[in-house]
């Protein structure tokens, strides 16, 4: 507090700034409709001659063209490649249950039995291990591994659930369901139901130091990666966010407010954005993320944010992958 100001003269000048300082009652809360999410209405909700849809023009943007994956995605002839292990259709879980998932397991040639593995989760993993994709992380591994920048790592890489018949709407909101929701069940999902499959499945033993485990995400995938990691730091100390949705879809846009007014948690969180990432009813990623990153340096977070020129994809995160990596498992 600055030298002579009153917490009366403080407070005054706080109410006066806007600044909620002792928040809205419930009551007012649900008169302004608050409680309710638009995104209720779909994509196709519209008022002011806006839609949500309009998020489609920042799925590709012409900027994304200068961003290209990362040399580490091209391995040389000399460097060993992992093994990758598919499971369709998994539906062992307790937290949702009915729901079946896509699961690919990654395990590097250098890993021996008698190890721990450091892990890494990757959120809508199907992109992220794309061969042919903007990040082709089963690759970028096998480049850092071999060259000794990361320790024989195994990677979990997991698609959204879904149910059968649903169609391709319903499978959306069931991924925003999982993804964007402020609970601890994602968590729980991967604590309790996935990652014990995973280990038994791998034949492997993950490493219990949290800042030996990531975990990473795009999108939805992106806030479930950070809120994950958020309700239970002793799972996961290492956060990768590529546009993240921190904005108004199930509340995502309270968190740097979150941040700010918790006592700090043991996280390193590194967060990439970009100019032209979608501006939409529910909120504009790049503003949410700016907002996001200056609180995590507000509350004093081991943190780094990219802030680039493209739009709502992987092709910026996928050129700083390997430098990402670098950075969150040091």
């Amino acid at each position: 507090m600055a030298k002579g100001m009153t917490r009366r003269v403080a407070l005054g000048a706080l109410a006066a700034a806007g600044a909620p300082v002792f928040g809205m009652d419930w009551e007012n809360y649900q008169r302004l409709g608050l409680d309710r999410p638009f995104m209720d209405g779909g994509l196709e909700a519209s008022v002011n001659g806006r839609s949500n849809m309009e998020i489609l023009d920042a799925l590709a943007v012409p900027e994304d063209a200068q961003y290209n994956p990362c040399a580490e995605a091209y391995p040389g002839a000399d460097v060993p490649r992992g093994e990758v292990t598919e499971i369709r259709e998994w539906g062992d879980t307790e937290v949702y249950r009915g729901t079946v998932r896509d699961i690919w397991i990654y395990t590097p040639t250098q890993f021996e039995p008698s190890m721990t593995a450091p892990l890494m989760v990757f959120q809508d993993g199907q992109g992220y291990l794309d061969g042919q994709g903007p990040v082709r992380a089963a690759a970028v591994l096998d480049s850092l591994i071999h060259a000794g920048e990361l320790r024989p790592t195994v990677a979990v890489f997991v698609m959204p659930g879904r149910r059968s018949g649903m169609t391709q709407a319903e499978a959306a909101q069931q991924r925003s369901f999982e993804y964007d929701s402020l609970t601890d069940a994602y968590m729980r999902f991967l604590v309790d139901d996935l990652l014990p499959f995973a280990e038994a499945t791998a034949g492997v033993r993950f490493e219990r130091d949290p800042a030996r485990r990531l975990i990473c995400g795009i999108s939805s995938g992106g806030i479930c990666a950070f809120n994950a990691a958020w309700h239970n730091p002793e799972a996961f100390g290492r956060v990768l966010c590529h546009v993240g949705s921190f904005v108004n879809i199930r509340g995502g846009h309270n968190y740097p407010y979150l941040v700010k007014s918790t006592p700090r948690k043991p996280l390193r969180v590194l967060l990439q954005s970009g100019r032209r990432d979608a501006n939409i009813i529910v909120g504009n990623w790049p503003l949410a993320n700016k907002m996001l990153a200056a609180a995590l340096d507000y509350a004093g977070y081991e943190t780094r944010f990219v802030f680039g020129e493209g739009g709502h994809s992987l092709r910026h995160g996928g050129a700083i992958f390997a430098d990402s990596l670098r950075w969150l498992m040091a």
